[in-house]
């Protein structure tokens, strides 16, 4: 047999049994990887590459080595799935770099990482002063992620005391104007209900790229050209209550983050007279 067709039969051989090993075991070795699981990676990848291109007579036992280092790997992930102690001493522990708002300058000496390097982490999770930190730590795949003080953490609904129904993942039901069964059975329609709306927008199905429904049951459409259906324009009254809602709403957020009871009243004095405003306001206009 010809070394080049001996080569690419080993390398097609080793790329299918390179796909099976990665299946076997699992997504970590293709996210966020842990020490062990970065050296089995390496490993793996060097022993694929000699049994590719090595054309000496003992070339197979390079497939011996690869299923070993498997079970090894497979083995070392199931005890340590099993066993905390074991798990720190093969993946390592978590380390904390910011305590109480205090940078612990000896555990970054400890991870060997500057504070240039610190710094750039920060900056990917959008914070600029250290002094704005909490506390931070530096996972065992040496991602680090950082608590932000109270006062520099954004409002949530929770916070601001507001009630807020659940929102529901967005089920994909045409992909290339093809319809998914799976999908959508999920969303609680059928086919009827899907070429009933297209007519409603004149759309056909193989125009639509991507078709989904949100969490109210309504049907949304890209083309690759324009969104529809397209958003209507509000009328000159809705226009008005939606921005009295805001108003209101930012004068509720800020009576509630008021320190002093002088303020907070003023707050509710404003939001009184808005109130009334409206109400006389809308007086008139009733029928």
């Amino acid at each position: 047999m010809p070394d080049w067709l001996e080569v690419s039969i080993r390398t097609l051989a080793s790329v299918t049994v390179l796909f099976l090993i990665t299946k076997i075991l699992g997504k970590r070795q293709i996210s966020q990887l842990s020490l062990f699981e970065y050296i089995t990676g390496i490993t793996l990848g060097n022993l694929v590459g000699y049994i590719s291109l090595d054309v000496d007579n003992t070339w197979y036992l390079g497939f011996v080595a690869l299923f070993v280092w498997v079970a090894v790997s497979t083995l070392a992930e199931y005890v340590t799935m099993k066993s905390k102690k074991l798990r720190d001493i093969v993946d390592g522990k978590a380390t904390v770099l910011v305590e109480n708002g205090a940078l612990l300058a000896d555990n970054l000496k400890k991870e060997r990482l500057t504070v240039d390097e610190f710094l750039e982490q920060l900056r990917k999770k959008d914070v600029f002063r250290v002094a704005d930190v909490e506390f931070a730590v530096m996972e065992q795949s040496g991602e680090i992620n950082v608590l932000l003080k109270k006062e520099h953490q954004p409002l949530t609904a929770d916070l601001l005391g507001y009630q807020l129904s659940s929102e529901q993942e967005p089920k994909t039901i045409i992909i290339d104007g093809h319809i998914l069964p799976d999908s959508l059975s999920a969303s609680g329609h059928n086919e009827d209900w899907v070429h009933k709306e297209l007519r409603r927008l004149d759309l056909p199905l193989k125009e639509v790229f991507i078709g989904q429904v949100d969490s109210q049951g309504e049907l949304t459409v890209q083309t690759g050209k324009e969104s529809l259906p397209k958003p209507t324009t509000s009328k000159p009254n809705d226009q008005i209550a939606e921005l009295v809602k805001r108003m209101q709403d930012d004068l509720i957020m800020r009576r509630q983050l008021s320190v002093y009871e002088k303020d907070k009243l003023e707050y509710q004095q404003a939001l009184d007279q808005l109130n009334n405003a409206m109400h006389a306001y809308k007086a008139p206009h009733k029928p």
